[in-house]
């Protein structure tokens, strides 16, 4: 389950540039109620339900980050590109991540690029299978994911792309096994909105729940365990009750 090839990352500086300059955020908010939604659909339950990638060749479990809006910085002398959606794996974040070199994503900092990264479109103007795919594959970033369900850039609501030395390529399987993942398309309501929405599955094809959903899974769960109980008690009882019938005590040794 190894990742996909991809070329080799820049090298840079052995010591830290000065990132005090750097503009980490605008402000700006998100442009739409769907694209909200669907970003937090798209790591909420990564968090709630997701065990993790694959154990490396160790065996040892590694960490990941998955993050929704926020700046990828290649070089300090470039500006970023912001995914809608990004998921790194074998990175942790820092403790303290009000502190400027901890407030986004250098790609220094963290010794890598993002592997993966999903744009969802909600108008013509943002670039996504132009310009930001550009971005992307000269950060290297092996697995790039346009969601479109609106068709404003294609009849295909998804198209992933591999990398594939400096080309990224159409990858026709939404599944990921190196990463223990897959994306599918699953209509129904999120938070009282409905619609098509983008979704998380693991290795099995099982979706990954979100908090609201496992809470009602177990409570589904808790309410059967106190069914199945109360029908056994119900039934020892019918059976002590037939016994004393018979005129022997249930209750003796």
């Amino acid at each position: 389950m190894s990742a996909p090839s991809i070329a080799p990352s820049r090298a840079f500086p052995v010591d830290e540039p000065d990132v005090s300059s750097i503009v980490t955020e605008d402000g700006a908010p998100v442009d739409n109620i769907f694209s909200e939604r669907q970003m937090r659909l798209l790591t909420d339950p990564l968090y709630v339900a997701w065990a993790g990638p694959p154990p490396d060749d160790d065996g040892a479990a590694r960490p990941f980050v998955a993050l929704a809006n926020v700046g990828v910085f290649g070089t300090p002398h470039t500006p970023p590109v912001v995914p809608d959606v990004l998921l790194a794996v074998g990175v942790t974040l820092a403790g303290d991540v009000h502190e400027k070199q901890h407030r986004t994503w250098f790609t220094w900092v963290f010794g890598k690029s993002p592997d993966l990264v999903i744009e969802v479109v909600s108008n013509r103007e943002g670039g996504e299978l132009t310009q930001k795919k550009t971005k992307y594959r000269d950060l290297h970033v092996p697995i790039y994911v346009v969601w479109d369900p609106e068709g404003h850039l294609s009849d295909e609501a998804l198209q992933c792309f591999e990398l594939r030395g400096m080309l990224y390529v159409r990858k026709r399987e939404r599944s990921f096994p190196w990463l223990g993942l897959g994306l599918v398309i699953w209509e129904g309501s999120y938070e009282g909105c409905n619609a098509r929405w983008l979704r998380w599955v693991d290795a099995h094809g099982e979706l990954l729940p979100t908090g609201s959903e496992a809470k009602a899974e177990a409570e589904r769960r808790a309410e059967s365990e106190r069914e199945r109980a109360t029908a056994a008690q119900e039934r020892a009882e019918r059976l002590a009750a037939k016994l004393r019938a018979l005129g022997i005590d249930p209750d003796a040794g």
